[in-house]
């Protein structure tokens, strides 16, 4: 039996990044083998074992042969004769199929080292065609590596678009689409995830709105970048560099929808895109197994971001209603999240990604001006029934009215 450190870990630590979890293989030992030295046992299609102490998982070294459609379509061989070397060749990119020994010697047969130093993401075999899933996976790779230049290999994309064009993409269900996503969400640069779909098709295919909105035009004078699809772009760049909040990032996704449908002869106007972006969200998160909290921003980002940008032109009844609408009241961080989800749309356009966003600022203390008002003293003044409400109404206009004044030094 021997054992050996495979994968991100060989990887990440060569790359100088921090390592979080590790994963071995081990190649001579039988499930038998395995049990008897105390591993838990939790591979359903090949086995996988958890170690007694440390809990990582160690796998037997195992082959597998396409049997089937999509990524659950394969029949996998363990057993004690089966080599590294054909374990690492099942692997998707040469930078994963590298091996690491006790000594930590790198067990490299398929230039893995290469590739790292030359930043290209490359297949390791014709095989690679043979798992949908590896499509998403090479393009979340893309968004987590692309600070460090990294660039998908021009043969690699080839197979991307076999993949597309054979249709195997159908058979991807759900769950494991959304469990790619919200990963990517997470990474550097998630813009790089949709950029390297859309060379491959693969956008169209499984996120059909969003890749509806490339092509479309916007006006020149709010976005000097022109085309919708790139102003989606730029603003999920900078939603990444102002928070890893993937609640933020994902509404910021998908705050734009409603320009994919909006009618040519109306081009490069989209008025009312933030009505007609509702339904489109609806239509994504009923889709995939998306989380109610990700679902609500994201509607409420589409609806409400153009009355955040006009926010320093609403009298103090429509401010107080947009709070309303938020429910900031009751639940304060989804403003502070609404607020980044617009900044971001903001400064997502060609040469304005510096500028200020001073509705964030206007918007927080209009908030704090409102909620200072106390619902106790009301009651103490003999308030009652609805006529508390009417009066928090009237008095938390009247705050926003005086912190306007204020801050427009009228």
């Amino acid at each position: 039996m021997k054992i050996y450190l495979v994968g991100g870990a060989v990887r990440d630590r060569l790359l100088g990044l921090p390592v979080k979890e590790r994963d071995w293989v081990v190649v001579g030992a039988t499930p038998e083998q395995m049990l008897k030295q105390g591993f838990k046992p939790v591979g359903k299609d090949f086995p996988v074992f958890l170690h007694p102490e440390t809990a990582e998982e160690y796998a037997l070294a195992r082959t597998e042969r396409k049997s089937g459609k999509g990524y659950t379509g394969f029949e996998c061989y363990a057993a004690a004769d089966v080599t590294l070397e054909q374990d690492l060749l099942r692997r998707d990119l040469t930078i994963n199929a590298m091996a690491e020994d006790e000594n930590g010697c790198i067990i490299d047969p398929y230039q893995g080292q290469k590739d790292l130093q030359d930043r290209v993401l490359r297949h390791v075999s014709p095989a690679f065609t043979e798992d949908p899933l590896r499509v998403l996976r090479l393009a979340r790779f893309a968004a987590r590596y692309a600070p460090l230049s990294f660039t998908v290999a021009e043969e690699t994309l080839q197979l991307l678009l076999a993949i597309v064009r054979n249709g195997e993409l159908e058979h991807l269900v759900p769950e494991r689409v959304w469990l790619e996503l919200d990963k990517v969400l997470g990474e550097a640069d998630p813009e790089v995830f949709l950029q390297v779909l859309r060379r491959c098709g693969a956008l169209a295919v499984l996120f059909p709105s969003i890749d509806r909105l490339y092509g479309v035009p916007a006006s020149a004078k709010w976005h000097p970048e022109i085309d919708s699809g790139i102003h989606l772009e730029l603003a999920l760049k900078t939603v990444s560099t102002l928070t890893t909040d993937k609640v933020v990032r994902f509404s910021v996704l998908l705050h734009d929808l409603g320009k994919g449908v909006t009618p040519i002869t109306e081009w490069p106007s989209h008025k009312g895109h933030d009505v007609e972006g509702l339904p489109l969200i609806e239509e994504f998160c009923d889709r995939y197994p998306v989380p109610k909290e990700y679902k609500r921003l994201a509607l409420l980002a589409s609806r409400y971001h153009i009355l955040a940008h006009q926010c320093e032109e609403l009298t103090p009844k429509k401010i107080l209603e947009l709070f309303k609408k938020l429910d900031a009241f009751r639940r304060p961080q989804t403003l502070q999240q609404f607020l980044l989800a617009c900044e971001a749309d903001a400064h997502g356009r060609a040469g304005l990604q510096d500028r200020t966003y001073p509705q964030k600022e206007y918007l927080e203390g209009a908030y704090q001006a409102a909620a200072k008002v106390s619902v106790q003293e009301i009651m103490d003044a003999g308030k009652e029934g609805p006529a508390i409400s009417e009066e928090l109404h009237r008095r938390r206009i009247s705050q926003i009215k005086n912190y306007s004044k204020k801050a427009f030094k009228i």
